[in-house]
């Protein structure tokens, strides 16, 4: 993918997962996004709004969510609020568990994907479009009598983006391999794995309190790899003292080690090119305000 060289404007349309459900991500640097709902979300799209400044490029990034939702809500509720303009690109995502009342059926997601990728072509022939392939719940694969209950953690994320592997060929669409990477940051000794069992020293938790939704540093990795896959950059050529990880409390260990996990899922499917790293800045809050 070319890297980008003039202003594109770029929407995100989901639920929870993109706006930040139970981590300070969902109201981080408001400003700097548009809500099309006029509900005050940061989330991930100013994560990736923030990432995509200090590497230069010009996103202008809008977004439109509602909790709890599938990509059918947003056709039946809000085609009026995401026709008002054509996008450049658009990255959505359906309900975490492929199908609410279906869990691992992704005959909806495949459906709705493409009908919502239709309705955007209509509105730009050339718009390109990102599904996220999102990662693996906690909560339905460590307790009782769940869909994925006894099976290895990496194994949802995986059943996940077989789903979205299919919605992508008819929606001639691209994925973001959110979920991998999660598994990749696992399989690394980065993240632990179980959040019921405690989490284990120097290791990150990538979901928050519910074992459902992501924490921060869960919603940071998310950003990475979409950034990563809508600009073509290696997301470690932001550097262990990116701005947002700073602002967000992350360690530079920390911030290096999701940079890597979401570099390495990427160049997996030769999404990106290595990069050299950047050289490490003085950390403060000079470098992390407007205008970086």
């Amino acid at each position: 993918m070319s890297l980008v060289s003039a202003q594109e404007s770029v929407l995100f349309i989901g639920n929870s997962f993109t706006y930040g459900f139970g981590s300070p991500v969902k109201y981080y640097r408001t400003d700097t996004v548009t809500d099309l709902n006029n509900e005050g979300i940061g989330g991930v799209p100013a994560l990736v709004k923030s990432f995509s400044d200090q590497a230069g490029l010009d996103f202008k990034i809008y977004l439109e969510t509602r909790g709890g939702s599938g990509m059918d809500f947003h056709l039946e509720n809000k085609l009026g609020v995401i026709g008002r303009r054509p996008w450049d690109k658009v990255v959505m995502h359906g309900y975490s568990t492929l199908n609410r009342l279906d869990p691992g059926n992704s005959d909806l997601l495949v459906e709705t994907m493409k009908d919502m990728a239709d309705f955007l072509r209509g509105l730009n022939t050339k718009v390109e479009i990102f599904l996220t392939a999102t990662w693996s719940r906690a909560d339905l694969v460590y307790v009782p009598n769940k869909p994925w209950t006894g099976e290895s953690i990496e194994k949802m994320a995986m059943d996940v983006r077989k789903g979205y592997d299919v919605a992508a060929e008819l929606a001639r669409a691209s994925v973001n391999p959110v979920g991998e990477a999660w598994n990749k940051a696992m399989e690394s000794g980065l993240a632990d794995k179980n959040p019921y069992d405690g989490i284990a020293l120097d290791k990150i938790d990538l979901w928050t309190y519910d074992h459902y939704h992501a924490s921060t540093f869960g919603y940071y990795l998310e950003a990475l790899v979409v950034f990563g896959n809508l600009s073509g950059l290696d997301p470690r050529s932001l550097g262990e003292n990116e701005c947002s990880g700073f602002e967000l409390g992350l360690s530079r260990a920390q911030v290096r080690g999701l940079q890597d996990a979401a570099y390495r899922q990427l160049a997996l499917e030769s999404r990106v090119k290595p990069a050299p790293l950047v050289l490490p800045q003085p950390v403060g809050p000079e470098r992390c305000g407007e205008g970086l």
